[in-house]
């Protein structure tokens, strides 16, 4: 592979989350979200980092003017994005050419027309008119010291419409001394070997530098941009995750991690790549969204394998069923417990817990066994990892660690004058030989039963103080009818260090509640170094 630093231009890794990215339904960008997302960017390694349209939005101009003082970028320079000057006018008395100078950031995108009918259309001036409009603003750009980059909108349209003036377009923005030239698939409709024919026949009609910018509409955005860098362009535009307007954009891991792994082509600093999966849940936590699981490379259930046939293999040799050592991206190998497991698959995921059940294969069956047993009932624990282990615990020792012996448990729910509506639960269990009796109160059934566990142990377990619910889901089993089903509980559980998710099942629920958070308790308390008292 060949270095890449901060002055190495010969290729450019170009991120617009902070500006197409933010064009996302959903995602609303705070100037304080804008800069730590920059700062995740920048850790990453990527060249450019496009912030926003200073003079045409406040909250954009007010980012220009922080990152100016808050902002020490190690690998990439900052982008302003705006527009050609307008039609009949002079760029040098353009107040929004002026506030891209003024935002101090040392590149500028330009976006130009490429389609003749937008430029007729949308921009109501003439053909002509419009290439005087690019010469005209890059010339002032350049003038002020600027390196610009024109982004070509909708120019495969344009390049189908009418090839000539497409062709136009880029050698007026080349000619006036853009560094760059962005064939920006708009529209999102092209696919692979469309892009890869014509930003080759672009680049050998014009000998400009060419980027691509795809939208996903068809979902080839990723595919897309490879396509043209393998027919020449060395510009990718991309956005973290793949945020941006409609589907999204070009996915910036996935472009990253198939030129890094795949092409051998170094596009990042030395080391940033092992930060891919990081980078990508930071980011997303930042915009307010959940990450996708699914994801190449960083998703959570990237290298995750389920089925029997597929652990077995992997036993042998991970590579069998797996296209990259998860390690390069900073992700991991999970193996997934279900009624579909073999032994294989409980191995493996016996040894992720540490656990070795490679020489006691009756063992192995009797979890395979129970597994599948507890899943016919309505288990799930390839989302519960704790409740797992507590199973393997217990064919491991014969017997289920136990903190407290349960006597009964209760909830009442009541509705009063005014629309009030109160919660309460009370627990009766021996902990150490000693008979306790708690009550609590809550927002809801089951949290009351949480709270009246708490208060019952937490004098005798005090570690339970620092652990949380942190999330909880129900899922109405299939094959089941209306209020009368069977009820499977995911809770996720923390001690603000780690979390982990177990599972209960039941006929109501506040009963599969009621298991879920036992093994919650259990399992936070074994991990807390407690040792079992019943």
């Amino acid at each position: 592979m060949t270095e890449v630093s901060r002055t190495d231009d010969s290729f450019h890794v170009f991120d617009t989350t902070l500006r197409d990215g933010a064009q996302r339904e959903g995602i609303n960008l705070t100037v304080n979200d804008k800069l730590a997302i920059a700062r995740h960017l920048d850790d990453f390694g990527v060249g450019f980092i496009e912030g926003g349209w200073p003079g045409a939005n406040p909250r954009d101009t007010e980012f220009f003017a922080r990152a100016a003082a808050e902002l020490d970028l190690e690998h990439a320079q900052l982008v302003a994005f705006g527009a050609t000057r307008r039609a009949g006018g002079r760029a040098a008395d353009d107040p929004q050419l002026v506030a891209l100078v003024t935002s101090g950031a040392p590149v500028v995108t330009l976006v130009a027309k490429a389609h003749d009918r937008h430029v007729e259309l949308a921009l109501r001036t003439t053909l002509d008119e419009n290439l005087e409009m690019i010469r005209d603003s890059v010339a002032y750009l350049r003038a002020q010291g600027r390196r610009v980059f024109i982004d070509c909108e909708h120019f495969f349209d344009g390049y189908n419409a009418n090839r000539d003036y497409a062709l136009a377009v880029v050698r007026a923005a080349h000619e006036a001394g853009a560094d760059v030239v962005v064939l920006c698939d708009t529209n999102g409709g092209m696919l692979p070997a469309g892009v890869h024919e014509i930003v080759a026949d672009v680049l050998a009609r014009t000998g400009a530098r060419l980027g691509i910018h795809a939208q996903d509409d068809t979902g080839c955005a990723v595919a897309n941009t490879l396509a043209a860098v393998d027919a020449g362009a060395t510009h990718v535009q991309c956005t973290a995750n793949g945020y941006g307007e409609r589907v999204g954009n070009a996915n910036l891991f996935p472009v990253v991690g198939a030129l890094e792994i795949k092409h051998g082509r170094r596009v990042l600093p030395e080391g940033r790549l092992a930060e891919m999966t990081r980078i990508s849940h930071a980011i997303a936590e930042l915009v307010n969204l959940t990450p996708s699981t699914h994801q190449p490379y960083v998703g959570y259930s990237a290298f995750a394998h389920k089925a029997g046939l597929h652990a077995s293999a992997i036993k042998v040799d991970p590579d069998l069923y797996q296209h990259i050592d998860p390690e390069l991206v900073g992700n991991t190998m999970r193996m997934l417990v279900s009624d579909m497991a073999g032994r294989a698959s409980v191995e493996l995921k016996g040894k992720e817990l540490g656990y070795d059940l490679s020489t006691d294969r009756d063992l192995a069956g009797r979890v395979v066994a129970k597994v599948k047993e507890q899943e016919n009932l309505g288990y799930t624990y390839e989302s519960a990892d704790a409740s797992f282990e507590l199973l393997l615990r217990d064919e491991v020792r014969g017997s289920r660690d136990r903190f407290y012996t349960l006597e009964s448990w209760r909830t009442i729910s009541e509705q009063g004058p005014n629309g009030f509506t109160g919660n309460e639960a009370t627990v009766k269990l021996w902990a150490k030989g000693e008979r306790r009796i708690a009550t609590g109160e809550g927002n809801g059934p089951v949290n009351a039963l949480d709270q009246a566990l708490r208060t019952a142990l937490e004098g005798i377990y005090p570690q339970l103080a620092r652990f949380e619910l942190v999330d909880y889901k129900v899922r109405i089993l299939e094959g089941q009818h209306g209020t009368g089903s069977k009820t499977r509980v995911l809770i996720e559980s923390t001690d603000g260090a780690s979390t982990w998710s177990t599972v209960g099942v039941a006929d109501n629920v506040v009963a599969a509640s009621w298991l879920a958070l036992e093994d919650a308790y259990t399992y936070g308390l074994i991990r807390a170094g407690q040792e079992p008292t019943e």
